[in-house]
């Protein structure tokens, strides 16, 4: 009896020491209080760092409205999420909001019954502070290499998460910007590992909406520098503008523009729904690429894909972009799906339905509809201008059987689009030098003069066969290079 009682009061005695040591060497073991609290604690997974986001739209024009209102959508749910103004930094023309066509004067929608996404936005780089420069000085924390704007920069530690979102037109290795130069695929990787050198950031989320959004990274990010990259499409086809009119749904009858992008809507209005603490970046990843490719049938939509560190996708998206407390009912289940629009527009193609619907609904006979006319026309013909110069370019260079040949070349998966850059960017010149601006409709063909360089072609040779190709520039806004050269 008296052994009994001594095992009974050893075992009593371990338990208590057991209990009193749970908090550190019994983590399985927890009160429903506190599993709670851990699990929110696992879900942020930024507990010792701080949250950043860099958001930017890299358009400006009325027609390029989606660009503006899919970044002011997401700073809506970066503060829903509970980032800070001071971790928040926006880059945007801000010509929407206020643009004598916008039937909602002050009023941006992202969504048909959409409320208004632009109340509240940080104005930090607005007009032609939206450039290059000012983007990787701002990525970098380089207070001193901005010019203009509030002077925020991603001033961030080695514990931080930074989520960056890019909204634009897009071609083969390029990213549009409202002001000159674009933004080339080698830039922007090269800024990714300065940053990376530079241990300011445990791990950085990037989020590209563009036409070949695919081949900024494809080949050139690496997988070892805490990068994780989705882009709205692969590195050889377009993305997507969505909300257009003649859609389902379709923009309320006063807009003549697109509201949003495929792939972006996908992922915000996913992050809109959701707890965030218990939905992974993998999960929104599947997600947003069925939605944009309807459910894989791609009877329009693109292919989102995936680039760099691909072993952070496990993270918990409150991670970047945190979560509104509102949501916390609404746990990630696979196999959600977001219902998808009847239709889609082509990004390339997106301002012509402005300029359409523009010009359609005006009365004959009107000065207004003789003007709407005239900028559809002259959209149109910078178009057929650019395609044709850089078609007989191709001619010229390698025959007329080879030449269209060696221009729509495609690389293999894997392979950056250029071996390299600064041939590139000197053949870009040559070209505008002599036929004028390729705009944001003329980056489609970035892949032609990449393959040029690839063929071993200097700049010098692609000038005087410009020259021949085009004996002046056209007079329409498209083509001035009165703002200087994309590259």
């Amino acid at each position: 009896m008296m052994a009994a009682r001594l095992r009974l009061a050893l075992l009593l005695s371990v338990f208590l020491c057991a209990a009193r040591a749970r908090p550190s060497l019994e983590p399985t073991i927890r009160l429903p209080s506190e599993r709670a609290a851990a699990g929110e604690a696992e879900g942020a997974d930024d507990a010792v760092g701080t949250r950043w986001a860099v958001l930017i739209a890299g358009s400006n024009g009325y027609y390029n409205y989606r660009h503006q209102a899919d970044i002011c959508h997401a700073y809506q749910i970066m503060k829903k999420g509970g980032l800070k103004d001071e971790n928040i930094i926006v880059f945007m023309y801000d010509d929407i909001a206020h643009s004598p066509e916008n039937p909602r004067p002050g009023v941006i929608i992202n969504h048909p019954q959409g409320g208004d996404v632009y109340a509240g936005v940080p104005k930090d780089y607005t007009g032609r502070e939206v450039n290059v420069n000012n983007f990787f000085a701002v990525l970098l924390g380089n207070k001193t290499a901005v010019s203009g704007g509030s002077g925020k920069v991603v001033d961030s530690g080695p514990n931080d998460h930074i989520f960056v979102y890019y909204s634009d037109h897009g071609g083969p290795g390029v990213l549009g910007m409202p002001t000159y130069p674009y933004l080339y695929g080698d830039d922007l990787v090269n800024v990714l590992k300065k940053k990376h050198a530079a241990g300011t950031y445990k791990s950085l989320v990037f989020y590209l909406e563009a036409c070949e959004s695919g081949s900024i990274f494809e080949g050139l990010l690496p997988n070892n520098i805490n990068v994780y990259a989705t882009t709205a499409s692969n590195a050889d086809e377009s993305s997507w503008g969505t909300y257009c009119p003649g859609d389902n749904p379709s923009p309320p009858p006063e807009y003549d523009t697109c509201l949003g992008d495929l792939y972006s809507i996908a992922w915000m209005e996913d992050s809109d729904f959701h707890n965030l603490r218990t939905e992974s970046l993998k999960q929104q990843y599947n997600l947003v690429k069925d939605r944009t490719s309807v459910h894989n049938t791609y009877t329009y939509g693109s292919h989102v894909m995936q680039y760099g560190s691909l072993n952070l996708n496990v993270q918990h998206l409150s991670s970047y972009i945190g979560t509104n407390p509102a949501n916390d009912g609404n746990k990630f289940v696979e196999g959600n799906s977001l219902p998808s629009s009847t239709r889609a527009v082509n990004q390339r193609d997106a301002d012509l339905v402005y300029f359409w619907q523009k010009y359609r609904k005006l009365a004959e006979g009107s000065p207004g509809k003789n003007d709407a006319r005239k900028e559809l026309l002259e959209v149109m013909a910078h178009r057929s201008h650019v395609d044709n110069s850089v078609e007989l370019i191709g001619s010229l260079l390698f025959g007329s059987e080879d030449g269209p040949r060696v221009l729509k070349a495609v690389r293999a998966a894997g392979d950056p689009l250029v071996d390299d850059w600064s041939c590139l960017k000197s053949m870009v010149r040559a070209f505008e030098a002599q036929c004028g601006s390729l705009a944001q409709y003329g980056m489609k063909h970035m892949r032609s003069f990449a393959n040029i360089c690839n063929a071993g072609i200097l700049p010098e040779a692609v000038s005087k066969v410009a020259a021949q190709a085009c004996t002046s520039i056209p007079s329409n806004p498209w083509s001035s290079i009165h703002k200087g050269f994309s590259a």
